[in-house]
């Protein structure tokens, strides 16, 4: 159930000389920050895979839906916003859940990974005066079938960088849909 309402972004917020520019440029301009980077990671993929036909469920389940695929979209990076004098190791998290229902108001009783299929998605760049998330040349992606993870890391809560490695190739945004059409 998605009951958003699409912004426009001359929109005014009424009772105040502000528009919805002007609060998205004050929110949500730093996509370094790890929440913002997570969100404009499922844009990316779902702009490669042209499967952004509704508005982004905050805590779904999954994040896209492609031909009928979930797919699980998570995000790292080496330069975080708020910690940018050594790397961060990466890392993703790939921990089981309870699916929650929208039509129910209720979690499910199974612990599971509830998407198909994950793409895991790197912002590489190790320079902080050269870090742009919006070159997406500086990005790169790790797509793996959710049964992959199930059978070589059944309990794992999270996937290091080297681990997912040993599983899959990286890929870069122009191969991103054949990579994950080849999967399927």
């Amino acid at each position: 159930m998605n009951n958003a309402i699409k912004l426009n972004p001359e929109n005014p917020i009424l009772g105040t000389d502000q528009t919805v520019l002007d609060f998205w440029e004050w929110g949500f301009s730093n996509i370094l920050t790890n929440n913002l980077r997570g969100v404009f990671a499922e844009f990316v993929v779902g702009t490669a895979l042209g499967c952004l036909n509704q508005s982004r469920v905050e805590w779904d389940a999954f994040d896209l839906i492609y031909n009928g695929i979930k797919i699980e979209v998570k995000s790292s990076a080496y330069i975080q916003a708020w910690h940018k004098d050594k790397y961060s190791n990466i890392s993703f998290n790939i921990g089981a859940k309870k699916e929650y229902d929208y039509e129910t108001n209720k979690y499910s009783e199974d612990i599971k990974r509830n998407a198909d299929l994950y793409v895991f998605c790197l912002l590489k760049e190790k320079h902080v005066e050269l870090i742009d998330p919006l070159k997406i040349s500086q990005w790169e992606f790790f797509v793996s079938l959710t049964t992959g993870l199930d059978l070589y890391f059944p309990q794992h809560k999270t996937i290091s960088l080297s681990s997912l490695k040993r599983i899959t190739k990286p890929c870069i945004y122009e191969n991103l849909k054949k990579t994950i059409d080849d999967l399927l």
